[in-house]
């Protein structure tokens, strides 16, 4: 099986992890960093190469993603919102990284600010100016102690969304600029402030969105025939690729207008009226034309997993749920599918004996307060499976790697610790999916969080399923076994043998779990429903 990558193919990329998963996952990429960088791709204008036509729609239309040229990147304009984040976020950031630059700059944007308020008797401009600095600071969403331009916003709105800015101190020690303006000079090339490094914003939310473009160009009679193979029980409609596109254009178009629009609007003149010149020297290019940027490309036989992940988006934004939980819901998702993508196309080219259902693998959850040591052991063990399928994935005949041993030697470490098994130790660690966060022995549990994510996205909404059929689906989708029957899969799948784990009550944690959380219906004590508690919007 050959490693081809949609849109355009990288066989010439050294790392074999990004030959292998995309461009890029990255392990130092936080779990809201993908989600924050996905929502800015679909928030962004886009074009399919230099020459196509800009929309502003989450996802290309479907003729164009039935058609799309080959060799022809994703582009997309991010907003760099520097004023946005100088007013909000410069008191929150380093010392040492508020160059005088940035401190001249930012009191022009306070005195131009307080020249456009108007109050009344009971308040003054100094007391609006704080109260609107302290309410934009409470959405700081990641980047705490890092330069303010490199922080972001947590995506609850348009105004927030940005790309990543990194300021290059290096450059302004040896020339020490004297103005803003000097910085800014050079529009989209700043030899200050940089756009272009993908450091923290390293381009997994653009990997996410291609698996999305990726997924809704297939054939759908290639789909149903997937679903029916393995056995991931899709709704018929959710089969249909056109009718996933066309629900999924709305709701996700919809998504960044449930906030209260005020705020947008706040944030957008702070950002761009109160003082425009930042804006068009980092927003627009040499030209003056917006600043697009190529959204990199993703594995092109990943699309089962950009599918799955397609659907798991389109229940969360159909139940209603709060914003906010809505937003850590989805962000958990991000997390959940960097997971499946790393595990799906690992066992798809693993170079070994080992071919096993789909999706290729299993993972063995224990109770959080484990004591069985063979249950343990064995989810221990699926663990560490994992780590050594990714290991032999990327060294496997399908991936291109140098010929000199030296120079392969370094690839492949520097893959196994940034791009491939330490990224998903890092990631499931992070999600709570992995315990403990330090020390040996890690093995799979289950948090409320995640638990109640994969109700949602799992049950219909405003559904019920039985609770064996519950375990079967987690099974289908996300390779996670729960039970004796599970556990013997797991060991055949980690052994070769389907030995069984002794007990019939392996399970009997996730059932008390999911009745804690009010997401069990106990119809008898052999007989239950697991419900998902959230309603379609607009049913209340």
């Amino acid at each position: 099986m050959s490693c081809e990558t949609f849109p355009i193919s990288m066989k010439s990329m050294k790392n074999p992890a990004i030959q292998l998963f995309g461009n890029r996952l990255v392990n130092d990429q936080l779990p809201i960093e993908f989600l924050i960088e996905l929502i800015l791709v679909l928030s962004s204008p886009k074009r399919i190469g230099d020459e196509g036509e800009i929309f502003s729609n989450p996802l290309p239309k479907m003729s164009e993603l039935s058609n799309w040229p080959k060799k022809t990147e994703l582009q997309y304009a991010p907003k760099a919102r520097l004023n946005l984040k100088l007013f909000a976020l410069m008191g929150a950031s380093r010392l040492d990284s508020r160059h005088k630059t940035h401190r001249d700059h930012y009191k022009e944007i306070l005195e131009k600010l307080q020249g456009k308020i108007n109050t009344s008797e009971t308040g003054s401009e100094q007391d609006i100016l704080r109260a609107l600095e302290n309410l934009f600071l409470g959405f700081q969403g990641t980047g705490i102690g890092r330069t303010w331009c490199a922080q972001s916003f947590i995506p609850i709105c348009r105004g927030f969304l940005s790309g990543e800015t990194i300021w290059n101190e290096t450059a302004a020690r040896r020339n020490n600029p004297t103005d803003w303006g000097t910085v800014i000079e050079a529009k989209g090339s700043s030899k200050y402030f940089h756009n272009d490094k993908h450091i923290f914003l390293a381009r997994g939310g653009e990997v996410l969105y291609m698996q999305l473009c990726n997924a809704l160009k297939q054939i759908p009679q290639e789909i149903k025939q997937w679903v029916r193979d393995s056995q991931v029980e899709l709704e018929p409609n959710e089969q249909d690729p056109s009718w996933l596109h066309e629900k999924l254009q709305k709701e996700l178009g919809n998504l960044m207008d449930l906030s209260p629009k005020t705020l947008s609007e706040i944030a957008e003149f702070i950002d761009s009226s109160v003082e425009s010149e930042t804006a068009k020297a980092t927003d627009t290019d040499m030209n003056g034309n917006p600043r697009f940027v190529n959204a990199g490309y993703c594995p092109e036989d990943s699309w089962r997993e950009g599918y799955l992940f397609a659907v798991d988006l389109l229940r969360l934004c159909q139940a209603s749920l709060d914003l906010v939980e809505r937003l850590q819901m989805m962000e958990n998702a991000c997390g959940l599918q960097v997971l499946r993508n790393l595990a799906s196309q690992s066992s798809r080219h693993y170079p070994g004996e080992i071919r096993f259902l789909w999706p290729g693998y299993r993972l063995a959850i224990s109770a959080p307060d484990e004591r069985n040591s063979a249950r343990k052991r064995l989810s221990r063990h699926t663990a560490k499976m994992t780590e050594k399928l990714i290991y032999r994935a990327i060294r496997g005949s399908d991936i291109d790697l140098p010929t000199d041993e030296t120079e392969k030697e370094k690839i492949l470490k520097e893959a196994d610790k940034r791009y491939a098994g330490k990224l998903f130790v890092g990631m499931a660690k992070r999600l709570g999916l992995l315990v403990p966060r330090r020390g040996a022995g890690a093995r799979f549990t289950l948090n409320e969080q995640l638990l109640r994510l994969l109700v949602v996205t799992t049950v219909p909404v405003g559904g019920h399923l039985t609770y064996d059929f519950f375990k079967k689906l987690l099974e289908a989708r996300h390779g996670m076994v729960f039970d004796a029957d599970g556990f013997s899969r797991a060991n055949e799948w980690v052994e070769g043998t389907g030995q069984a784990i002794k007990g019939s009550n392996a399970d009997a944690w996730l059932m008390e779990m999911l009745d804690s959380a009010g997401l069990l219906v106990q119809l008898s004590d052999s007989h239950a429903l697991v419900k998902n508690p959230a309603i379609k919007k607009g049913a209340e």
